[in-house]
């Protein structure tokens, strides 16, 4: 995260969806040569530096996400999800149900160490494997353009959102995303309901996953 947002900040103004693509990629590869065998990381995307980001281009007008990321554009949402995520989620909340029917209580199973996630790393693992090949993700090896959404806006006036994938959705503000966040919470802490996630909320946490949220118009 601090290398790419280190990135963001030097880059040109001006410069395109693939050339940010580009430069990201070189600055993770860089990071990898003076610390790990790039070999390494090529054979085990697992181990890699990994990150996902929405940008918005003020000169190109575009919006680009880059990885598992979601917006509001003119309030109509888009999004560019994992695949298999869905799927994974779906393995876990069944281990979830069967660690319940086994007797173990909620509050075990919304510790650090979720015993449910055991039964999906290895695919997890194995879904690694598919990285810059059939979804985009930045971590220091090429990606590939058509895994990349852009998002190109006309001159009239646009309220945007940009966000990250800890919110399950999204709202015109933040005070209403935040507080769709604390209804999953509240009702489904283990994530395992209609919306299902690869966590769940740990006890004493607010947010399963990293959240980040910005609004602004153009």
């Amino acid at each position: 995260m601090k290398i790419v947002s280190r990135y963001i900040r030097r880059m040109p103004a001006d410069i395109s969806c693939q050339q940010f693509c580009k430069g990201v990629t070189k600055a993770i590869s860089r990071h990898y040569w003076l610390r790990f065998p790039k070999s390494r990381m090529a054979e085990h995307p697992e181990e890699r530096l990994t990150a996902s980001a929405v940008i918005y281009s003020r000169v190109r007008r575009e919006v680009w996400l880059v990885g598992d990321c979601h917006c509001l554009v003119g309030g109509e949402y888009y999004d560019n999800p994992k695949p298999y995520e869905q799927e994974l989620a779906e393995m876990r909340a069944a281990r979830v149900r069967e660690l319940l029917a086994e007797g173990y209580t909620e509050e075990q199973l919304r510790q650090p160490f979720d015993p449910a996630r055991e039964v999906m790393i290895p695919h997890m693992i194995e879904v690694m494997k598919n990285q810059n090949k059939t979804y985009a993700v930045i971590d220091g090896f090429h990606i590939p353009q058509s895994l990349v959404p852009v998002l190109t806006l006309n001159f009239q006036p646009w309220e945007i959102v940009l966000a990250s994938d800890g919110y399950p959705k999204l709202a015109a503000t933040l005070e209403e995303t935040e507080s769709l966040l604390e209804q999953q919470r509240l009702n489904d802490p283990l994530n395992i309901g209609r919306f299902k996630a690869t966590k769940a909320f740990v006890q004493g946490n607010h947010s399963f996953d990293d959240r980040s949220y910005i609004r602004f118009t153009v």
